[in-house]
């Protein structure tokens, strides 16, 4: 249970004063009936956006909340770093919902697909943390074709980063014709892909990420769209 004026504010519906004027103007309903006491009781059930509206339109989603969405090209998945982030493609009330929406993972501003999104910390943790060992597989366009001993390479355990003191973890590659090629990490270092094919001398010219364990990017979201992710999908992560 939760205050309503504590449950809109938080979802980022304005300050609870500002909350308590849209319950007095009658622009909240629950069930059908207007609810007149911001300090009223409601029970948060995911099922919440049918019953509930706010200035005639579905309450937005209670948390927990993580959404799958198609990254384009040129966002970031940052707050702090200049230029166009992945939040500004979310609604603008969001920004401002408690707990905050935050990206699992990073993809950078020249690397598109399938990104996460979540306000559910132990969900999060869950995915990053290295003991879950979740795969993820980009698509790789490669500035000069492959040599043959790339894969050999990458899936030895012993491939080391420029910089780095510790070996990379195995991976899979596969290639998809000369200049391109599928790669399935388990890590999640610092532009981890773009580095190691610089290892093994190329460079990359393309990257999208397609998968997350055994979840695909779905085919029907385009560049820049997302949309809540469905049990089924969120448990194909760690399968």
């Amino acid at each position: 249970m939760a205050r309503l004026d504590r449950l809109l504010a938080n979802l980022g519906y304005g300050s609870r004063r500002e909350v308590a004027d849209l319950v007095r103007h009658k622009q909240v309903e629950l069930d059908g009936v207007v609810l007149k006491d911001a300090g009223a009781r409601i029970a948060v059930t995911p099922d919440l956006p049918e019953r509930m509206t706010v200035v005639g339109k579905p309450v937005d989603p209670p948390a927990p909340l993580t959404l799958v969405m198609h990254k384009p090209l040129g966002v970031v998945c940052s707050h702090k770093e200049a230029g166009a982030s992945v939040y500004e493609l979310l609604p603008r009330r969001w920004r401002a919902r408690m707990p905050a929406l935050s990206t699992i993972g990073r993809l950078d501003k020249d690397t598109s697909g399938l990104l996460l999104l979540t306000d559910d910390g132990p969900f999060l943790h869950r995915v990053i943390a290295p003991k879950s060992h979740v795969a993820k597989r980009y698509i790789v366009s490669l500035d000069r074709p492959l040599e043959g001993h790339e894969a050999a390479a990458f899936a030895s355990g012993t491939l080391m980063l420029e910089s780095e003191t510790e070996p990379l973890a195995p991976a899979v590659l596969e290639p998809r014709g000369p200049k391109e090629a599928a790669l399935t990490i388990t890590e999640g270092r610092y532009h981890q892909v773009r580095r190691m094919f610089a290892a093994v001398g190329n460079h990359v010219v393309g990257l999208k990420r397609d998968r997350i364990g055994a979840l695909d990017l779905p085919a029907d979201l385009e560049p820049g769209a997302w949309r809540r992710i469905t049990p089924e999908e969120q448990a194909a992560i760690f399968a």
